[in-house]
């Protein structure tokens, strides 16, 4: 028999919301699949080309930080739904969200070590813990932690930025970074066993301490931000305040893409490795902006003939954002490593940006499909029987 607890009726439009930030984010992590000096400050020996660094800055500028925050703000107004359905069904919510961050954890784990080594569901997982604890907390107060938290942890990468000109980059630091990048080429080029492998040691070396210490406060921060305006049901009809909607991006967004601009500029290969980690305070400093302009943005164009048809498109995508997200990863592997095609190292800037649009474009009608025969997502569905311990419909109500 299948039962479902508390069902509840979708926001599509926060669903929209989820399936555009899931594009953001495909746009980003293509870039670690394809490319072994991605994010290394060093030139690429093949794509350096004027086009090629253009397209980069252009990512790094208006996709890179931004995007895994308004996923991250995302999940914090899920928990508040979450715990409103789990009071409705008279369950225990401890349980049940502990259950569900034990589901997020292995399925984390299993796709860092198999398929992306940049996982962020283990972090989720990890932080959720965190956002447990804080379920009582005042909306007020978790903005204001969530503020500090943002300048605290700006602050500290700011003062490693400023020791960083104290203490140079070692002078081997570019032949030390090619010689492990030809080894990772050789590695995701050869065989399954070897691509795990190599998942597993930059997972060791500094992927987890990227994803921990670099985007982990910055999640738990927009994981606050979302349970604090969930608290307060905001996006329930965001457009009761359509002028807040405004002035939050007219507030944002030139601050936002200023800090974006100095942080993608200092990324660049032709800019020297020291102003990298300052480049790096200025941009996690003003992400959230520019994440929450976009969010606000994005919300007022669905209010438009066009924004609607859109926003029609990309909620089912966001609907089974965890179900894309893995199989993005799992198309990225088959194209670039030796799960598949070993394109690694194989194609230009602009022609992965264009194989992300193209897995995204796919996604859109297969997302609907499905959902027009099933009830969730196949992820999602395993997630929700974790989580409320019985066997949620697998079919769609009259579409057996």
């Amino acid at each position: 028999m299948s039962i479902d607890l508390a069902a509840r009726p979708r926001l599509a439009h926060v669903d929209a919301l989820r399936g555009f930030a899931l594009f953001g984010i495909l746009v980003v992590n293509i870039n670690v699949f394809a490319f072994p000096f991605y994010g290394g400050g060093v030139p690429d020996p093949v794509y350096s080309s004027p086009l090629d660094v253009t397209v980069r800055w252009l990512v790094a500028w208006l996709f890179e930080t931004k995007f895994y925050l308004l996923f991250s703000f995302l999940f914090g107004y899920s928990f508040t739904l979450q715990m409103t359905a789990a009071e409705r069904a008279d369950a225990a919510f401890v349980p049940r969200f502990l259950r569900r961050l034990a589901g997020l954890a292995a399925l984390g784990m299993a796709h860092a070590i198999l398929f992306y080594q940049g996982d962020i569901l283990v972090t989720y997982a990890l932080l959720g813990l965190a956002l447990l604890l804080c379920r009582r907390m005042d909306p007020g107060r978790a903005l204001r932690v969530a503020l500090w938290l943002i300048a605290l942890a700006s602050a500290v990468w700011a003062i490693l930025g400023a020791l960083s000109f104290l203490d140079p980059v070692p002078a081997g630091y570019g032949l030390q970074y090619k010689a492990e990048a030809l080894a990772s080429i050789e590695a995701y080029r050869g065989t399954v066993g070897t691509t795990i492998a190599q998942h597993i040691k930059e997972l060791t070396e500094a992927i987890w301490f990227t994803v921990l210490f670099v985007q982990g406060p910055f999640v738990f921060a927009m994981f606050l931000a979302g349970y604090a305006l969930g608290r307060r049901n905001a996006l329930a009809d965001p457009w009761r305040s359509r002028r807040a909607l405004g002035l939050l991006c007219a507030l944002c967004v030139l601050p936002g893409l200023a800090g974006a601009a100095a942080y993608a500029t200092s990324a660049l290969p032709q800019a020297r490795v020291v102003w990298e980690l300052p480049g790096l305070a200025v941009g996690l400093f003003t992400a959230p902006l520019l994440s929450l302009s976009y969010g606000a943005a994005f919300l007022l164009a669905l209010r438009t003939g066009p924004g609607e048809r859109i926003g029609a498109w990309l909620a089912p995508a966001g609907r089974m954002a965890l179900s894309n997200y893995l199989m993005q990863s799992v198309v990225c592997a088959f194209l670039f490593t030796a799960w598949g095609l070993r394109l690694y190292a194989a194609v230009p800037p602009l022609a992965a940006f264009l194989i992300a649009v193209a897995i995204f474009a796919a996604q859109l009608p297969l997302s609907a499909w499905w959902l027009r025969h099933h009830a969730y997502g196949p992820v999602e569905w395993f997630l929700r029987a974790l989580t409320i311990g019985a066997r949620p419909p697998w079919l769609r109500a009259g579409a057996g």
